[in-house]
């Protein structure tokens, strides 16, 4: 039966005519072999993409899901629920490229852009990026913002406080991580060097500056903020785009960041000044723990570098009071443990500046600062050489990281921007290290020699009366009283105040009293816990 089939095929069937036909076929064709190789390579392509969509796990994929239809819906409390889950995920998955999970959600690109956000965003949280990445975000957040600002009008999009927030929040860290990256030439191959130098404008602090710039400008987040200091309408001066609370949002966030970034930079007048207008009490941001750690920590630091010791305290103070008292709302926010892990800079930084302003804390604050730094803040508050190394070593452990506004020029001789500022600091502290034995021997004495004085610390009296003029000097601070942060007026911060007629050294101690009221509050809620305690026992 085999045999017959092949005979009768072979006779119906003219074999040459056949080859002809297929031949003449493809010779009508315009394909090149080019085309063909294009063709099968996206055929070929566009099955991995389908196996990869395939492999995303089921919780991944819904959540992909989930978020699209929420940003889509104008969601903003289930966007801030997805975002909040994407991270849980992240510790249990991998999640895959924007391309892949396009076909999940239309091929929507500007919801692409907003997911590539996240997904550079763990590949930053979770090590160390390659250069590439680090490009790649760095263009992904250009068409982010470029979408926000330089579309036809106002974008269709809202999104959370809280992610408005951590958007800016991320933008500056990886421009501030780039910046530390790019300054490590040394480690790097020559490859690597050469893209870094034919790409300058890769996370320029240039173009940086510009997106925030152009936020608040887009906003109008200045003149809001102005009209309700003034108990206006901010709307009425917001326009078209300050009118969305997108914009409205960003526009505060980059306020805040740019506090961050001029202080990386090291001007620390102009970083305060960019909260001329913000009440960040009443703000809903305030709710945000990221932002409002953020405000003051910097708001403190630049203060601290500016030899206002007094409001830099108060900002600190601030923020640690605040990260006491939302402890149990925010215990499960990924953002509120980022800020708990940095409570100890700020202990750092507040121990310093009591050791150069002394200052009477309140009793929770003060239990806390000797429980972390206790040893330190006294070596320091003692003064002397012997201290300079623990203040050199708490600014360092505090400081943030500071980054050059321009990539190196020579590899091998790279300024670290730390150890720049850290130099500048400890002048300003080395003028003060006689402040704590002058304050010893003068709180004495009401009237005394000058030259009893210079025999006590062995020094001659005209260096004395220079120690004594720096100490003068040093007590009295620009304080802020009301209004913009760089406001104030010059006080005494010392709980001493002297003068000195020719060789007399008059000196009068400016006592505080002490606050019974939250001593008695403390002692009483003591009290009370001890009551409850035997109360349970029976």
């Amino acid at each position: 039966m085999a045999s017959y089939a092949q005979n009768d095929f072979e006779a119906d069937v003219d074999v040459d005519g056949a080859v002809d036909l297929v031949v003449g076929a493809l010779e009508s064709t315009d394909y090149s072999e080019d085309q063909l190789a294009q063709s099968y390579y996206t055929q070929q392509l566009q099955q991995q993409q389908q196996q990869e969509l395939a492999s995303i796990a089921p919780e991944v994929r819904s959540l992909i899901v989930y978020l699209h239809q929420a940003i889509l819906n104008q969601n903003t409390d289930a966007i801030q629920g997805c975002i909040s889950h994407f991270y849980r995920l992240t510790e249990k998955f991998q999640f895959p490229e924007a391309e892949i999970v396009a076909p999940l959600v239309n091929d929507d690109q500007n919801f692409l852009t907003i997911y590539r956000e996240l997904y550079f965003r763990n590949i930053y949280a979770k090590g160390q990026p390659t250069l590439e990445q680090r490009f790649r975000s760095y263009d992904n957040y250009c068409d982010l913002f470029n979408f926000i600002l330089n579309s036809d009008g106002p974008v269709n999009l809202d999104l959370p406080n809280q992610y408005c927030d951590s958007i800016v929040d991320e933008f500056v860290w990886q421009f501030s991580s780039f910046a530390q990256y790019r300054a490590r030439l040394s480690k790097k191959s020559e490859e690597d060097i050469t893209i870094l130098r034919e790409n300058p404008q890769i996370w320029s602090c240039y173009s940086v500056l510009n997106v925030l710039y152009s936020l608040i400008q887009k906003s109008r987040i200045n003149e809001q903020l102005a009209a309700i200091k003034k108990g206006e309408n901010p709307n009425d001066v917001a326009g078209e785009y300050g009118v969305l609370p997108l914009y409205r949002q960003l526009g505060y966030c980059s306020l805040i960041g740019l506090l961050r970034v001029h202080t990386l930079l090291g001007d620390f007048t102009l970083a305060l000044k960019m909260l001329d207008n913000v009440d960040i009490k009443k703000s809903p941001f305030a709710r945000v723990p990221n932002c409002h750690f953020q405000t003051y920590y910097y708001q403190g630091f630049a203060y601290m570098m500016l030899h206002r010791y007094a409001d830099a305290i108060e900002s600190f103070i601030h923020i640690l009071v605040f990260i006491s008292r939302t402890k149990q709302y925010h215990n499960r926010s990924a953002q509120y443990e980022q800020v708990n892990k940095k409570a100890d800079q700020v202990h750092a930084l507040l121990a310093i500046c009591v050791a150069l302003c002394p200052t009477r804390l309140d009793e929770n604050t003060h239990s806390a600062l000797r429980e972390k730094f206790g040893e330190q803040l006294a070596r320091m508050s003692r003064g002397g050489p012997e201290a300079l190394p623990i203040f050199e070593e708490l600014f360092t452990f505090a400081a943030p990281k500071f980054i050059n506004p321009v990539p190196p020029a020579d590899p091998e001789n790279v300024a670290e921007p730390l150890q720049h500022h850290q130099k500048i600091f400890m002048e300003g502290v080395k003028g003060q290290m006689w402040a704590a034995t002058l304050r010893s021997y003068m709180k004495l004495y009401t009237t005394m020699k000058l030259e009893k004085l210079a025999a006590f610390l062995e020094i001659d009296e005209e260096e004395l009366r220079s120690q004594l003029l720096v100490y003068k000097q040093n007590s009295r601070q620009f304080r802020r009283t009301e209004g913009a942060l760089l406001n104030g007026e010059v006080v005494s911060t010392s709980e001493l105040d002297f003068s000195l007629e020719g060789d007399i050294i008059h000196i009068a101690e400016a006592k505080t009293g002490r606050r019974y009221g939250d001593w008695f509050m403390r002692n009483a809620t003591k009290y009370l816990q001890i009551n409850e305690g035997l109360a349970k026992k029976h």
